[in-house]
């Protein structure tokens, strides 16, 4: 299986195309390779495997997001989605009810590419929340010329307590620092030959016992892959691309919440694996950053 892998190695962040236990170094940065069209970076990567590979025991693997990059997401694009949203939102159960069929998506900004966490990190709830989740998405890499180029991993962290209050709400439950996991790499589109017919698992353990799991499959999305991107780039650019978390169908029952200790693993068929541990709070979060530094 081949991967475009953003990573660290003597202390230098790089990218390279991963096949297997095989890493081929390319001389350019993610946000370069996405601002070439399609076609470009197909040639660019298959040039790079046809090179030598380099010893990447020491490697670590970082978020595949960088520079200018964003993450942005769609709402309510599964029926399993619209029905939680619904029943934790008992004032305004229309709203979500109305977007699920409407022309226009759901749209809302994640993340700046610093703020991301990758695989083996962690990400965090809010201390301020009762009840907060995980969710995991099959998320698009998009180029600068808004063409799909890849597929990724992204746990779409949320406060279900805060959006449930009010839908204006939205960005106080979604973006915070510990939000939002993106990775571990980026799997090329044209490696995938039917994104709607891919298996979704996630399992949350606590202490050492599984917590929560539960599986789907993109067979259930609601909106095409290609009008989420559309609606994206009708009216914003994005010069070095970016991330499209596509929408989730796992979500844990209510009262059910992440807690501090929690690790959470998120399963994607021909995409990868993104395993993170979970704190509570802004705080904790800072020390274990210091403590990784």
């Amino acid at each position: 299986m081949t991967h475009l892998v953003r990573y660290e190695l003597d202390g230098a962040v790089r990218t390279g195309v991963q096949e297997d236990d095989r890493l081929h170094p390319l001389d350019r940065t993610l946000a370069e390779l996405l601002r070439l069209p399609l076609a470009d970076l197909r040639r660019t990567l298959d040039e790079a495997t046809a090179g030598a590979p380099v010893p990447s025991g020491h490697a670590r693997t970082l978020a595949p997001v960088e520079g200018r990059m964003e993450v942005w997401a769609a709402g309510v694009t599964y029926r399993r989605s619209r029905e939680a949203r619904m029943t934790e939102s008992a004032t305004a159960a229309d709203v979500y009810e109305r977007v699920y069929d409407a022309p226009r998506p759901e749209l809302f900004f994640k993340s700046a590419a610093w703020r991301v966490v990758g695989d083996g990190g962690t990400i965090a709830v809010r201390d301020d929340s009762e009840v907060d989740v995980p969710e995991p998405e099959l998320a698009v890499v998009v180029n600068a010329h808004g063409e799909i180029v890849g597929y990724t991993v992204c746990d779409d962290v949320s406060s279900r307590t805060i959006e449930g209050e009010n839908p204006l709400y939205l960005p106080q439950a979604k973006v915070f620092l510990g939000g939002c996991a993106v990775g571990p790499a980026i799997r090329p589109a044209w490696q995938v030959p039917d994104p709607y017919a891919l298996g979704i698992r996630m399992t949350i353990r606590r202490d050492g016992e599984v917590a929560w799991s539960g599986e789907t499959g993109t067979d259930q999305l609601h909106r095409r892959l290609d009008d989420l991107v559309d609606h994206l780039f009708r009216a914003d650019v994005f010069p070095d691309g970016a991330v499209l978390a596509t929408g989730t169908c796992l979500v844990p029952d209510l009262p059910f919440t992440l807690a501090a200790g929690d690790t959470v693993e998120i399963a994607i068929d021909e995409v990868g694996v993104l395993a993170t541990r979970v704190v509570r709070g802004l705080r904790p979060l800072l020390d274990t950053m210091k403590e990784s530094m």
